[in-house]
């Protein structure tokens, strides 16, 4: 378990996946990358490696504000212990009412341990930039509410071959891609779900895309062509980020601005 400074809020990373040479090597490791995204100064984050067995304790679980639940190259939809015993601990999470951010692996899990179904995606890989489109009609939850400036749409950065099929039955899709049914899914106040990696820097996909196609996970021209998009454009990471942190901290008054 890392930590960085004690203050009021603390907040938990459930890491899924283990660090790459390159984000060791440039970023310290995951947890740098998530903190630096969704952290802020005056709170505390407490590292879990989740995929290794390592889980906070349940009479501990009370003590945090939010939770954060990182993608991984498994399956939501597996049987390996640590993914069962997830799955029981998410399901408490929402029992308390905790708020949890489940991003790609994290928002397939989420949505697998509350009552949905997940699995393959029926198109395939996605890799690069993807535009998501804001669903006009939901009904505002606390962190988007007072918002004049809802963004009909908004590019995030994808790397999965794994989907929600069909979400928890209280759940509220949010966001959709015309590669993706659910990019986004809210459930209450609580809880909230992005396939996207809103964490994820243009560097982090490149290495990700290079490793995908030497260990043979992915076809050379689905690599180029991740690479090419990624060349095109920018994913709106700020605005994710803002996203994020609003959900973890209710905060009041947000605009995408």
């Amino acid at each position: 378990m890392k930590q960085i400074k004690g203050g009021e809020r603390t907040y938990a990373l459930l890491m899924a996946a283990r660090d790459s040479d390159y984000v060791k090597k440039v970023y310290g490791g995951y947890f740098n990358v998530f903190v630096a995204a969704f952290g802020e100064e005056g709170e505390r984050w407490d590292l879990f490696r989740v995929i290794d067995g390592e889980f906070p304790e349940m009479n501990e679980l009370h003590k945090y504000d939010g939770f954060v639940v990182s993608g991984s190259p498994y399956d939501a939809y597996g049987n390996d212990y640590w993914i069962l015993k997830l799955c029981f601990l998410l399901q408490t999470l929402d029992a308390m009412e905790k708020k949890v951010l489940g991003v790609c692996f994290g928002h397939q899990v989420l949505c697998r341990s509350l009552g949905g179904k997940v699995g393959k995606a029926f198109t395939g890989w996605d890799i690069g930039l993807r535009k998501v489109k804001i669903v006009k009609d939901m009904s505002v939850t606390s962190f988007l509410e007072d918002m004049d400036e809802i963004p009909t749409s908004l590019s995030i950065i994808e790397c999965h071959q794994d989907e929600v099929w069909e979400v928890p039955m209280e759940a509220e899709v949010i966001a959709f891609s015309d590669k993706t049914g659910v990019e986004m899914f809210t459930i209450g106040e609580h809880i909230l779900g992005i396939q996207g990696h809103p964490e994820y820097t243009k560097d982090i996909l490149h290495n990700l895309i290079d490793r995908l196609l030497n260990n043979n996970s992915i076809e050379r021209d689905t690599a180029e062509k991740a690479k090419v998009g990624l060349e095109r454009a920018e994913p709106d990471r700020k605005c994710w980020e803002k996203i994020c942190r609003n959900f973890l901290k209710r905060r009041q008054n947000f605009t995408f601005s």
